[in-house]
Parts: structure tokens; C-alpha cells; sequence
């Protein structure tokens, strides 16, 4: 951040060390709280110059808009599913259980199992040097959940992470998800602004999944802030030997959004499916940059991306497909697919490939276009008015992607959102 915005700042020296006195934790944590606050000290804000922000132009947000979260805990809410946080905040109760596997609330987490805490908390998934808001998360971080299933566990219902933020207010929640050797389980984690403010809030968060030999994760996250929320995000997972993942992601709110999200096939058999969904209008600016790393033979990845666009709005995504030396055997494939419904919106779809190997197979496509009008016509030459033909072509167009998805629930739920989008 620039001079006068630190000076101002509700993130300055006297205010971690506020913040940082009141949390109550073990000194290895603090002292990753520190580290995290000389990066954001020394890091300035990503602009134009910066290859990763080349697309997304930020000149807009100002740190001294904002301040660090109280930390309070809100009103409970004992009949919520799952957990709640708000503005930061437990607000609800702080453990979910099912057959072994435990949901619980990061501060919670912290006191029953501090060995995996200290091993996987902002280490290897998420560092605060990888630009200035995974610094200012991992300092100033009040509110999070873990979800630990221990070995051999499995748990088919859904666990279910909610997070809610009001207008003016700061988020900046930790999810962390460790599924040990052979287990199974599914997360939901849905994020939305609680109230119809026009001030401008933050959310900076981070999410680090760890799949242990074997083990099998499906997560869907649907990120669905209000108009005036700046949304940044890191999210990395680790799958090892003859585990899989099943990821799906959806972005339909904020004012910006800049998420990046890496897979990283850690060992021999590891396999990976990314589905992303997001739907843009107004000035919306949506850039999610996907990344799966392939780091040992015989690994998979499949990602699909498809965006829908109104007004003038913009999407970016920029997708690559890492094979290092020894990963042979590789299979991985990714597309990004943009319906644009407007003259001035905006797609970028940029796929890379950066292979080491020389025994793989690897393909990647995107596309960009406007709705089919002979489909269109199809529709009204039967009856049917032409706003709700059009509606059924961008519907057919993200049936595929939304089929992928893994859990019912949440299936039908980003189906219902997409309608609410048209």
C-alpha cells in the first residue's frame, strides 16, 4: 500500500499489535502472524505491471477503507447447519460431528488438534509472501474452519461452512480441510452479504486442502458476496498417491474478484476433476486464475470452466497445466467456455502448458461467443417469446459443467442461482 493509504490504515503497526495481544494463541501461530505483517508492511499493492494483475485493474480499492475485525463473537445460532461466521466471527456453534470427522471453528481447532495445526496452518498451500492480500489474511485471519476426518472415517452427508458479511466490514476466513489416509467426506462452504448496504467490504481468505493417501474429498464452494465486496482469495490443495479430489467452484457476486486456485497431483495415481461456474452483469469483475501441477506419474487432472456475461461486465480466466520432469504418464485437460450476452462485456480466456515430461497427454480449449440466434428462432418459430428462449440456450449451456458437480444439494441450489442470474 502507498504512504498516506498505510498512515491511515486500519492495518498499521499499532493495530496488529492490538489485535495480535487479544487472540489468545500458541507463540508458533503468532509468530506466523508476524511474519505475515512484515510482508504486508513490505508489499505494495499488484498493479498494471504485474503480468498476474495485467487484466484486472485495482486502482479503485484503498486500504484505509477498511479495518481489522473485532474478533467478537456474534449472537449464537445452535438450530444453523453446519457453522456460521459473520463479519469475521463465530456465530454459531463451533463443532459439527458426524461418524468421527469434526467441523470445527479454526479457534477451536487450535486447542484440540494443535499438531495438525501447526504443521498445515499457512505453510504449504498458503504463504503470506504470494502478494499482499495472503499477507494481510494470515496477519489479521480472526475466523475460520477446519474440517479433520480422521483415517479410514468416511461421512457421505455434507458438512456445510457458512460465511456472511455486512456492508463496511472485513472477512478474512481460514478454511482449512485435512482428510487423512483412506477417508472420505464432503464440504459445502458458501459465502453471501448479509444486509443491502452500499458501503464497500472486504473479504481476503484463504483455503488449503491436504488429501491424504487414498483418501477421497468432494468440496463445492460458491462465493456469492454483494455488488460492493472485494473478494481475494488463494486457494491450493494437495492431493497424494491414489487419492482424488472433486472441486467445484462458483463466483456470481462481488464488485471484484481475484481468486487464484492450484492442484497439486502430489503423488503417484492422484486425480483431480475442477468445475467452475460463474455469471457476471452490471460492472461486475470476476479473474480466477487455475493452475494443476502435476508433480508425480501416472496423475489426472480435468477442469471445466464456463462463464456467462451481461451488461459490462468482464471475466478473466488464465488457466495452466504444469507437468514436471518426472511426471509421466500425465492425463490432464482443461477448457474455459464464455457465453457473452452483451455487446460490451467482456471475456478473456487465456490456457497455458508448461511440460517437462515427454510422455503425456495434455489438451486445453477455450472459446468465447454469443448466443446460437438460429437456436433462438428454433424456440420462437414453437411459441416460445424470445426472452425465454434465450434463457433455455444459456441454460443448455451450463448444463454440463453444473451436472459435474458432486453433491446434489449444492448441485440444484447453483442451478436455482443461475436462474436468479438470467
Amino acid at each position: 500500500m502507498d504512504i498516506a493509504q498505510k498512515a491511515a490504515s486500519g492495518f498499521d503497526e499499532a493495530v496488529f499489535s492490538r489485535f495480535a495481544a487479544g487472540r489468545n494463541e500458541p507463540a508458533w501461530l503468532l509468530e506466523r502472524r508476524r511474519e505475515a505483517f512484515a510482508h504486508l508492511s513490505a508489499l505494495g499493492l499488484p498493479s498494471s505491471s504485474d503480468d498476474e494483475w495485467r487484466r484486472t485493474d485495482i486502482r479503485g480499492f484503498r486500504f484505509d477503507a477498511f479495518s481489522a475485525p473485532g474478533g467478537e463473537t456474534n449472537a449464537t445460532q445452535e438450530s444453523a447447519a453446519g457453522l456460521v461466521h459473520h463479519d469475521g466471527a463465530l456465530a454459531g456453534k463451533s463443532v459439527q460431528e458426524s461418524g468421527g470427522a469434526r467441523l470445527m471453528d479454526l479457534a477451536q481447532a487450535v486447542l484440540e488438534i494443535p499438531e495438525l495445526l501447526h504443521r498445515y496452518f499457512a505453510t504449504r498451500a498458503v504463504t503470506a509472501n504470494e502478494d499482499v492480500f495472503a499477507a494481510l489474511h494470515t496477519a489479521f485471519c480472526s475466523s475460520g474452519t477446519v474440517l479433520h476426518v480422521p483415517r479410514g472415517v468416511r461421512v457421505e452427508a455434507p458438512f456445510l461452512s457458512t460465511i456472511g458479511l455486512s456492508g463496511g466490514r472485513t472477512d478474512f476466513s481460514h478454511t482449512l480441510v485435512l482428510v487423512e489416509e483412506g477417508a472420505e467426506a464432503a464440504l459445502v462452504r458458501e459465502a453471501h452479504t448479509l444486509d443491502a448496504s452500499d458501503e464497500p467490504a472486504l473479504h481476503a481468505g484463504a483455503l488449503e486442502i491436504f488429501v491424504a493417501p487414498g483418501a477421497r474429498l468432494k468440496i463445492v464452494d460458491v462465493q456469492n458476496w454483494g455488488l460492493q465486496t472485494w473478494h481475494f482469495s488463494r486457494e491450493r490443495a494437495f492431493v497424494a498417491r491414489d487419492a482424488s479430489l472433486d472441486w467445484s467452484v462458483a463466483g456470481f457476486g462481488s464488485r471484484l474478484a481475484k481468486v487464484n486456485q492450484e492442484v497439486v497431483l502430489d503423488g503417484p495415481g492422484a486425480s483431480a476433476k475442477v468445475n467452475g461456474v460463474m455469471f457476471t452483469s452490471g460492472r461486475q469483475h470476476l479473474a480466477y486464475f487455475t493452475r494443476q501441477d502435476h508433480r508425480a506419474p501416472h496423475t489426472t487432472s480435468d477442469l471445466l470452466y464456463k462463464g456467462g456475461l451481461r451488461d459490462r461486465s468482464r471475466i478473466v480466466w488464465k488457466g495452466m497445466i504444469r507437468v514436471e520432469k518426472d511426471a509421466q504418464r500425465t492425463d490432464a485437460y482443461q477448457r474455459n467456455d464464455n457465453l457473452v450476452l452483451s455487446e460490451r462485456a467482456r471475456a478473456d480466456s487465456i490456457p497455458g502448458l508448461e511440460i517437462e515430461a515427454n510422455d503425456v497427454r495434455c489438451t486445453h480449449g477455450a472459446t468465447a461467443g454469443r448466443v446460437d440466434e438460429d437456436m433462438v428462432f428454433y424456440a420462437q418459430a414453437r411459441g416460445v417469446p424470445r426472452q425465454d428462449a434465450v434463457r433455455l440456450v444459456v441454460e443448455g449451456f451450463f448444463t454440463d459443467v453444473v451436472d459435474r458437480v458432486p453433491i446434489e444439494s449444492a448441485r440444484e441450489a447453483l442451478r436455482g442461482k443461475l436462474t436468479a442470474k438470467l
